[in-house]
């Protein structure tokens, strides 16, 4: 079930009234309920897996934090990353790792939506089970819901254990103010998705379906557009995702903090999808040495975070060299931090440069994130000197983009509470943006459907 599907209209409404209505001690069976019917709703068979793997990692983490020998700790710890691991691997990498081994691996495999998201939950969980750093949690249902909360299920944010168990276990209370930043934060993302995202597609798309025919101005300016898009669609529903849990009382961690706003390329991967970054940071950089053992090492850690981060966005050469370039970003950095003689230059000149600096080296990789392959991206690349001489009748066409895209700027300001907000002022922001969202969304709808967020497919 998307965000921007018909019957999601339907479901919140009903799991919101009835979250509300029932005791606290009922809570958690109605949302485990909801959630499940969330996702098997998507896809049946994959809710068997979601079940299951999160059947094994419960059993696996109790079993740790109550087994005395260390060598039986590791054993269930392996174990459980196998299974969590392993499924990941058959469904979402086998048929990229059989290429590369040169086997004609014939599979058709439909990758379950949010694999990648709730294994890494369900890995955090034991992993920190295994450190002691958090309880084990004995009630199964309440672990199940920690996996399957439906709100951040299939595309995050990636919540910790210590973070988002809690908050399921307490007695929630209903207030005006998680009302009021609950409404503001669906209103913020359905507006990014739905209005922004989803009108810049058709342009994006149209240039990196057919790369034989595009002209320079055209791939320069997809592939900034297509960094908006992709920021739009994710923090977009990110901001759903934050919103539909804040009406039921419940607070996810910020996923997005205006990361094209970011001076460096190292201060936009603090901003941008910051739970998975800090994910890689905490079970992966830190446990291979982090900055602790040298430059050389570093820059090395640096390297396999970002090459595996690619690889989790997708099994794909595409995606492995848009981790690579930005892990030579971040390796790049990390020597210019340590060989700098004296304070970075400051002045507003220099805070702009940096701005548009760090701005172009982000979006150039999105070229690669983006192509249908390596091929395609080579042949993007190489169509960049044609067609410059008719630059303005190429571009005509998104002349009615631009106030679209005027409209990121406040939006990115707005307040998660309408109380710090002139009243009058807020009731036309919301008028606005609800007939945005509304006028779009029947155009999707008229159009035979609604775009899928992007970050489903990973």
């Amino acid at each position: 079930m998307n965000f921007n599907a018909p019957e999601f209209l339907i479901f919140f409404p009903i799991v919101f009234a009835l979250h509300w209505l029932l005791p606290h001690r009922a809570r958690w069976l109605l949302l485990l309920a909801a959630s499940w019917l969330f996702y098997f709703w998507w896809n049946f068979g994959a809710g068997f897996l979601l079940v299951g793997t999160t059947l094994v990692s419960w059993l696996c983490a109790r079993g740790i934090s109550r087994t005395g020998s260390a060598a039986g700790k590791r054993a269930l710890l392996i174990l459980a990353l196998a299974v969590s691991l392993g499924c990941l691997g058959v469904f979402k990498y086998a048929g990229f790792f059989a290429s590369i081994a040169g086997l004609d691996l014939l599979m058709n495999i439909l990758l379950p939506v949010g694999i990648s998201f709730y294994t890494f939950q369900t890995l955090s969980y034991v992993i920190d089970v295994y450190r002691g750093s958090v309880p084990a949690e004995n009630h199964f249902g309440y672990y199940a819901l920690f996996v399957s909360f439906f709100p951040q299920l299939v595309a995050g944010p990636i919540e910790r254990p210590e973070n988002l168990l809690p908050q399921l276990r307490r007695e929630r209370t209903f207030s005006r103010s998680n009302l009021s930043a609950g409404g503001w934060l669906l209103l913020e993302g359905y507006f990014k998705k739905v209005v922004i995202a989803d009108s810049l597609a058709p342009f994006v798309d149209r240039v990196y379906g057919a790369p034989e025919a595009a002209l320079g101005p055209e791939i320069i300016l997809a592939t900034v557009l297509f960094g908006v898009q992709i920021y739009c669609d994710f923090s977009g529903y990110s901001a759903i995702a934050r919103g539909a849990a804040k009406l039921l009382g419940v607070d996810l961690m910020e996923n997005f903090r205006r990361p094209y706003a970011a001076p460096t390329v190292r201060e936009f991967w603090r901003r941008w999808h910051i739970s998975l970054t800090s994910w890689f940071t905490d079970y992966v950089y830190i446990p291979l040495g982090g900055s602790r053992r040298g430059l050389p090492r570093q820059m090395l850690n640096i390297l396999i975070v970002f090459l595996l981060s690619g690889l989790w966005h997708g099994a794909g050469w595409t995606f492995v060299l848009w981790g690579l370039i930005h892990g030579l970003y971040l390796a790049a950095g990390a020597v210019r931090e340590r060989f700098r003689k004296g304070p970075a230059p400051t002045g507003r000149g220099m805070t702009a440069w940096s701005h548009i600096r760090t701005f172009a080296l982000v979006t150039f990789p999105w070229l690669f994130f983006r192509a249908e392959s390596l091929g395609d991206a080579a042949l993007l690349l190489s169509r960049l000197p044609a067609g410059w001489s008719g630059v303005g009748q190429a571009l005509t066409p998104l002349l009615p983009l631009v106030p679209v895209l005027l409209c990121l700027l406040p939006l990115e300001r707005l307040p998660e509470r309408a109380g710090e907000r002139d009243w009058s002022l807020s009731a036309l922001t919301v008028f606005c943006a609800a007939a945005a969202i509304s006028a779009a969304w029947l155009a999707q709808l008229a159009g035979g459907g609604q775009n899928a967020f992007i970050y489903f497919q990973f």
